[in-house]
């Protein structure tokens, strides 16, 4: 009875001493997949720092929300190549692959179309491609109970991404006087071609913080030109620099609503927008002063241009009115001329007649003669 419990006390011990030593690989394993990861992106951010962020403390700030159409020559550099080409890939396979390597967090897009970019609202990438019917396989890796997502690049729809939103901050810095905007948000939407219909369904997928992939858009090269090849520069560089064309459908206001819910045109869509782009504009023209010479020479050069100007209309008046005045002594002169030509004409005629009265007696004396 000893003896069983003795082997019993020892089977037990070597047990618990082979389970963690069993248990060690798959924690140690997850706990280097997570430093690798978080050492990466360290080293990215490192390496490649990536655009500016929005400044603290600022005293004015306008949110703008655009539409960037794919389809667009500007906008193409985003889009193309389609289908990954080695280490070149179009933006939303940057963003797709990314994510599928728990690289970087993506947000639920809401209905109200407002970006909540906190821990509440991340959503996984398993229920990204169960939303929106991304084929993928799900393969059980050896020594290890969880499995992995594989998705080909054929199955990746970068294709049908055919616009992205994206929220621009405009704002003032007092401390710096600097004036500019930032890009905060991008969601890529999907142009879906449902079942018996020609026409496709806009489907927004997620919003991405700009700031987790900054650092990768800044490693990701596109051509910047279609005459030299040579000519690249980075995704994030093409954001800063606002190469994109986008049309502004939306901005922060206290009612939440859209453009399109109060321009019921696209004639009175194109006005507010061409309104609120020349508010932006403006904007930056009034916050800083002229300069002193300009304030001092430019007024003084207009008041020299009209002093021309009203000198020239009254030299044209004069002139018109000495015009005026010596029309009517020509016209005097020209009455007396044909008056007196007529007196002379009627008094050579009166001559003429004398003379023929006078001859006509002469004639009638000769005719008695004979």
């Amino acid at each position: 009875m000893m003896k069983r419990k003795i082997i019993i006390a020892v089977g037990v011990t070597m047990l618990l001493g082979i389970l963690p030593t069993w248990a060690q690989p798959r924690a140690r394993a997850a706990q280097e997949e997570n430093k690798s990861a978080n050492e990466l992106s360290i080293r990215a951010q490192t390496r490649y720092p990536g655009s500016k962020s929005l400044p603290q403390d600022v005293v004015w700030t306008r949110e703008i929300y655009r539409t960037l159409d794919m389809t667009k020559e500007e906008n193409g550099a985003l889009y193309y190549p389609v289908e990954p080409m080695g280490d070149r890939m179009n933006l939303f396979s940057l963003i797709f692959k990314l994510l599928g390597q728990k690289k970087i967090p993506v947000y639920e897009y809401t209905l109200d179309g407002t970006e909540r970019l906190t821990a509440d609202n991340e959503i996984k990438f398993k229920d990204v491609l169960d939303r929106f019917s991304i084929y993928y396989e799900q393969r059980k890796l050896k020594d290890r109970r969880d499995s992995v997502l594989v998705i080909e690049n054929s199955d990746i729809p970068s294709g049908d991404i055919l616009s992205y939103f994206v929220k621009e901050v405009w704002y003032f810095d007092q401390r710096s006087s600097t004036y500019g905007s930032v890009i905060t948000a991008l969601c890529p939407v999907y142009h879906r071609s449902e079942d018996f219909s020609s026409e496709r369904v806009k489907l927004p997928m997620f919003w991405v913080n700009y700031k987790d992939i900054a650092p990768y858009l800044n490693g990701a090269m596109v051509m910047a030109s279609n005459f030299n090849n040579v000519a690249n520069r980075s995704m994030d560089d093409f954001f800063v620099t606002r190469q994109y064309n986008g049309e502004i459908y939306k901005t922060t206001n206290l009612q939440n609503r859209p453009l399109a819910e109060y321009c019921k045109t696209d004639s009175a869509m194109m006005k507010e927008q061409k309104r609120i782009e020349t508010e932006l504009v403006s904007f930056e023209k009034h916050l800083y002063g002229s300069d002193t010479l300009s304030t001092v020479v430019k007024p003084a050069i207009k008041e020299k241009v009209s002093a021309k100007k009203t000198a020239k209309a009254a030299a044209e008046e004069t002139a018109v009115e000495q015009e005026a005045a010596v029309q009517p002594e020509e016209t005097v002169k020209t009455n007396s001329k044909k008056k007196g030509r007529e007196k002379t004409t009627s008094t050579s005629s009166a001559r003429q007649g004398s003379k023929r009265e006078a001859a006509a007696p002469k004639a009638s004396v000769r005719r008695q003669r004979r």
